[in-house]
């Protein structure tokens, strides 16, 4: 492989994930947990555990690639408009 893949950004499923991420935020905070924290410990990790079953969360975050959460994570990072 020799060529640089490419990536698409679909404007439409970042709605969609940023409300299911609102959800885990919302839940792992009512649990007293560090939402960031433990976000972040589910990306680096893979691991769902990570994740409260309070509110139904972790089913939640399994709807979302990792690989396009990211994506869209340093899209909005980087943005510069």
């Amino acid at each position: 492989m020799e060529k640089t893949m490419r990536f698409g950004f679909d404007k439409e499923k970042n709605t969609k994930h940023k409300a299911l991420l609102l959800t885990i935020y919302e839940a792992l905070q009512e649990k007293g947990y560090n939402p960031i924290n433990q976000l972040v410990g589910y990306l680096l990790s893979g691991d769902p555990a990570y994740i409260t079953s309070h509110k139904n969360a972790r089913n939640l975050i399994r709807k979302i690639e990792r690989d396009e959460l990211l994506e869209e994570l340093l899209k909005v990072y980087l943005e510069r408009e």
